[in-house]
């Protein structure tokens, strides 16, 4: 029963997200409305981490099988891609070294913020 409520929850803050969706006029994906919802009412304490953690945590294991029909669309239209594969390889390849860079800044940050708060000067 954990399960479906952790689930629920989920869903039901995914729902509000579409629901925004459909309502504002911005050009932001359901789910990125959804996750800034998440956000908000995670740091706002309306859900504790723990109402959400093990539900959370198996769609984050079960995340890669999400891809699979990614690559299997694009191994099927490999013929149309061809023409411009090399653009294809070199803006995926450059945007996946920004998304890296950038991550590793910001957890370092975070890290250096964190020691700060705690006192802890390494």
């Amino acid at each position: 029963m954990k399960y479906v409520k952790e689930i629920g929850i989920i869903f039901g803050i995914s729902c509000v997200g579409e629901a925004l969706n459909r309502l504002l006029p911005f050009p932001v994906p359901s789910g990125v409305y959804g996750l800034f919802i998440l956000l908000a009412v995670l740091l706002s304490g309306v859900i504790k981490v723990e109402h959400v953690e093990e539900s959370g945590n198996w769609l984050l294991d079960t995340m890669p099988l999400m891809f699979v029909p990614v690559s299997v669309g694009l191994m099927d239209s490999f013929g149309e891609l061809k023409a411009v594969l090399i653009p294809f390889v070199a803006i995926s390849v450059l945007s996946t070294l920004i998304v890296m860079v950038i991550t590793g800044l910001v957890a370092e940050w975070i890290i250096r913020r964190r020691n700060r708060k705690g006192g802890d000067e390494s």
